[in-house]
């Protein structure tokens, strides 16, 4: 897809619900690599350089939005919004961070009717105790079983009622938690795929070995998360694994943080002519043009769809960029 297909006010009309489409990914057999995005731009990156799908990242809406890390500041308001704009920003199905459900069973059948309105093709809900933390950071809890599968059980329930299609990924803290272990966590994944999970995601693994238990004694699809403390694998490694599904969480939210780092160094030591040096650098790029990437071409041709003629007057005479007709 190149950047002039890609800029448009908001996706295109899909033939298909967003989770419709990523059981269709699902189905394919492969693994599905999917970067994470922290912000609607971001995914619309992700969308542009030809990703199937998305994946929104708690810990980098919490950094983008908050400026804050991800140990439970971020609410449920504030996370189901970004995955709205964020799902509202592309055609490609996205997959978004919905933490620990922000409460009990109960709780979570609001949180699962909130994120499915926002058009969003699924979710993962983890295990952990309130306040929650990010899965590669110590300090984390996890609930009692029973507790953590009356969550699952209450999400399957709320989705199979609103969009079947919908992905329901159960995730466990407590191979990393406190006073865990990989036996427990192989166990819990089970028990919530049995709850009525789509697929199974078991946070923190620390060896290769123990991503091949986990692939082997997995009864289901396996969701993976490529960061922190966990091991990397090529696309091939992954398919002879069997994992379904891999995201990297917050790649591009470091690239992002530290490219802004250094343009900001930049201003600060050689004044407001960096600007000028960035502009000219970026001027080919396949995103630098801010105005056509951000889809003021496409707003050109709504107007010339919708508006008076005479409206489109507007444009002659005037300073700044034109949108292609």
């Amino acid at each position: 897809m190149s950047t002039s297909d890609a800029a448009t006010i908001g996706p295109s009309a899909p033939p298909a619900r967003a989770s419709t489409r990523f059981r269709q990914l699902l189905a394919g057999g492969r693994t599905v690599f999917v970067p994470g995005c922290f912000n609607a731009v971001s995914a619309r990156v992700i969308e542009v350089t030809g990703f199937p799908a998305a994946y929104m990242t708690g810990y980098g809406t919490s950094v983008a939005q908050l400026g804050m890390p991800d140990v439970g500041f971020a609410t449920m308001s504030e996370m189901h919004t970004n995955a709205r704009w964020v799902a509202n920003a592309v055609s490609i199905p996205v997959i978004a961070d919905a933490d620990n459900g922000y409460g009990n069973a109960i709780n979570v059948t609001r949180t699962v009717r909130e994120y499915i309105q926002t058009g969003v093709a699924g979710i993962h809900l983890e295990d952990q105790s309130l306040p929650k933390r990010c899965g590669h950071v110590a300090g984390r809890e996890v609930i009692p079983l029973a507790e953590a599968v009356g969550k699952i059980r209450a999400a399957d329930a709320v989705r199979r009622a609103t969009d079947p299609d919908f992905v329901l990924i159960a995730r466990t803290d407590a191979r990393g938690a406190v006073g865990g272990s990989l036996d427990e966590a192989i166990a819990r994944v089970n028990a919530y795929l049995d709850a009525g999970a789509d697929l199974g995601f078991v946070e923190g693994p620390t060896s290769v070995a123990e991503v091949e238990r986990i692939c082997r004694e997995t009864r289901g699809p396996v969701f993976y998360n490529m960061t922190g403390v966990s091991p990397r694998f090529t696309l091939d490694e992954m398919n002879a694994l069997g994992i379904a599904v891999t995201i990297t969480a917050n790649t591009m939210l470091r690239a992002a943080l530290t490219a802004m780092y250094d343009v900001a160094i930049a201003l600060r030591d050689d004044g407001p002519m960096a600007e000028a040096a960035l502009m000219a650098r970026i001027a080919t790029h396949p995103v630098g043009d801010l105005h056509r990437f951000s889809g003021l071409d496409a707003v050109r041709r709504l107007e010339e769809a919708y508006l008076p003629a005479e409206e489109l007057a507007k444009y002659e005479g005037t300073i700044g960029y034109r949108p292609l007709p």
